[in-house]
């Protein structure tokens, strides 16, 4: 049974002890908050899951345990990933899950963390879930097959009122109370809602696309002293084998548009996250077969995606090798440099370019 530590008892860590209870494995988790645990115990995991779970082990950050698990989970707001995760390969796990986005803006640390996680050789992964589920893999499968042919354009919305975040957190009042007023701290639509930019990317190399190398964007942001966020973001992107598409993410729309779609020569297909109540779907359109449109449908609840998460993680950690994965750590700090390069290219009003061989650093997103 591996031994799991979670770093934060809010809606993220309450998932992951859920999927992680789900297969098997022994939890432990942890919070600077006394009242946050409390609330896992008697509200969020019971109202969520049915009962609570008394296998789970509940620690203020200081009493917990240090060593002896084969996996820690980073499930706290950005700004402190990197200071929890730096801390994390100390205790050499077989490997550590960081929620996205995996940084703030800025990229404070962000090369230290990928330095000292190699010459540690722990695994790191990033909580893109959205790329490791079945519909996203289904997509993905089609693409790799060519039968759309030559791809020509890549389009991504991730478009969610953040009502339903608050709602399963209702102890904040709204955006003033966490960090997701805040886009310098990795809140508003470009960080809350990466998955977007994360997809577009990952779609984009399952068709030898290569990574994203210019980034024009344009984003609405909002500040009234409290809060500083983007409510909007627009994003037009190029890679470096010249595909080029558009990613658009927002906090505001409702009902949600979580959408994906990848226009071929010879036909299409697109990615549907809701696509009805507890699904999500693929449809596709090839011309060889007459323009019929083909509806693939993945039955799956909330804490499948996670639970689908973590059975990828372990597959990728019982292979030793992370660097296949989607949701791997230079993946999710390749989507930190785009979420960096878009905010740069609002606030300038330019083209910015993503420089890789400067590493995951501020000087690599340029004018």
């Amino acid at each position: 049974m591996y031994r799991v530590k979670i770093l934060g008892a809010g809606s993220i860590g309450n998932h992951l002890a859920h999927a992680s209870r789900s297969v098997g494995w022994s939890v432990d988790i942890c919070d600077i908050d006394p009242s946050a645990l409390d609330r896992t115990k008697t509200e969020i995991y019971p109202s969520r899951y049915g009962q609570w779970d008394p296998e789970i082990g509940l620690y203020l950050s200081k009493h917990v345990p240090k060593g002896g698990y084969d996996f820690i989970f980073v499930g706290t707001p950005p700004d402190a990933h990197m200071t929890l995760a730096l801390a994390a390969i100390d205790e050499k796990p077989k490997a550590i899950l960081i929620e996205k986005p995996v940084c703030t803006p800025d990229l404070s640390n962000a090369k230290v963390l990928v330095d000292k996680a190699a010459s540690e050789n722990v695994l790191c992964f990033v909580g893109y879930d959205h790329v490791v589920g079945l519909a996203s893999m289904r997509m993905s499968e089609i693409l790799r097959s060519g039968v759309c042919g030559a791809i020509e354009v890549l389009d991504v919305e991730i478009r969610e009122h953040w009502g339903g975040i608050f709602r399963a957190h209702p102890w904040l009042r709204g955006p003033r109370d966490t960090y997701l007023g805040a886009w310098k701290r990795g809140g508003g639509a470009c960080g809350e809602h990466s998955h977007g930019l994360n997809l577009w990317q990952h779609s984009a190399h399952e068709i030898g696309a290569g990574r994203i190398t210019e980034v024009s964007a344009s984003a609405d942001y909002v500040s009234d002293g409290a809060v500083d966020y983007d409510k909007l973001c627009q994003v037009n992107l190029r890679t470096e084998n010249g595909l080029l598409g558009r990613v658009v993410q927002d906090v505001v729309t409702q009902p949600p548009r979580k959408w994906a779609r990848a226009q071929g020569q010879d036909g299409y297909v697109e990615w549907y996250c809701g696509y009805k109540p507890g699904s999500d779907a693929v449809v596709s359109m090839l011309n060889k077969d007459g323009g019929g449109v083909k509806e693939e449908v993945f039955v799956k609840t909330r804490p499948d995606d996670f639970i689908q998460e973590l059975q990828h993680l372990e597959t990728a950690v019982r292979s030793g090798d992370a660097s296949a994965s989607p949701i791997s750590l230079s993946r999710g700090m390749d989507t930190m440099l785009v979420i960096a390069a878009v905010h740069r290219s609002a606030q300038l009003g330019k083209t910015v370019r993503i420089d890789y061989a400067k590493g995951y650093t501020p000087a690599a997103i340029g004018a």
